[in-house]
């Protein structure tokens, strides 16, 4: 992928590249945030729509000296209002909690899948994670699924407290301990779209505590979408410790400078969706 700057009107410590790939093809774009700048805050938002839902331009007008925006988490759209999959935390208020277990192929799987945090004092964390009455803990490992060989159950014995004021469930992991390692099978995203060729949305840090926020457009003739493992690559590029796959698709874009960045799925309209990521600029 060859990457250069993207130049817009943000403040010092928010910079975007766009990416090519004229041979799969492939275009992307990534926002390094600094968070060393300290008039800068990253945040994880929901809807306040009356359907729970609103475009990822409508956050950050809604949002008072937000700058950035990338969509969140999962949702299902067929409920009403909007309902999150897994946990959703914004404020120090559990949204949502996580999901114990999943049915895939007719089986029952127990899960603690991937999902990114936010601290009090504004460092950001990934990890497996799940929820117990209202409390968040994270493990180092997913539970060990494999298809047709599930996990019969959730057991804390092993997690710890995750101490987090905001965090969202997505998935899968991309990187961890700054090796690629994508767990879609242990966190049962296998035989599900998610495992495809997809528009993509990610998230990572790195060891300098800084947020990497990518895009990767698909369903188009100058760019396919990549698989989750493509997508792991594009976030290494980053130097990431750890990285998260969003959700994608339709729902997968970011919005800066009052404008929508990419096409998602190829369309210059956005898509409304439960979740986000903001960047604050407070000066």
């Amino acid at each position: 992928m060859n990457w250069g700057k993207f130049n817009l009107d943000l403040p010092n410590g928010i910079e975007i590249f766009e990416g090519f790939n004229e041979k799969i093809p492939l275009k992307a774009w990534a926002a390094v945030v600094d968070l060393n700048n300290q008039n800068l805050k990253v945040k994880i938002l929901s809807s306040n729509d009356f359907d729970r839902c609103e475009t990822p331009q409508q956050f950050l007008d809604n949002h008072k000296n937000a700058r950035l925006v990338i969509n969140g988490g999962y949702f299902v759209r067929a409920k009403n209002p909007t309902k999150h999959v897994g946990l959703l935390k914004t404020d120090g208020k559990l949204e949502e909690a996580a999901s114990h277990s999943v049915y895939r192929d007719g089986i029952r799987y127990y899960i603690n899948r991937g999902a990114f945090g936010i601290m009090d004092n504004g460092k950001v964390d990934i990890s497996w994670c799940s929820t117990k009455n209202d409390s968040i803990f994270s493990w180092d490992n997913p539970l060990d699924n494999r298809p047709g060989y599930p996990v019969d159950s959730l057991t804390f014995n092993n997690s710890k407290f995750w101490d987090v004021s905001h965090a969202l469930h997505a998935g899968p992991v991309l990187i961890n301990n700054k090796k690629i390692n994508v767990t879609v099978e242990e966190e049962v995203f296998f035989n599900t779209p998610v495992a495809g060729v997809q528009p993509r949305s990610a998230i990572g840090y790195t060891d300098d505590n800084k947020i990497i926020m990518m895009v990767v457009d698909g369903r188009q003739q100058v760019s396919r979408g990549v698989y989750l493992e493509e997508l792991a690559i594009l976030m290494d590029q980053f130097n990431c410790v750890e990285a998260l796959n969003l959700d994608g698709g339709g729902s997968s874009a970011i919005v800066a400078d009052d404008r929508l960045i990419n096409r998602p799925a190829g369309r210059s309209s956005q898509r409304e969706i439960m979740s986000a990521i903001a960047i604050f600029y407070n000066y």
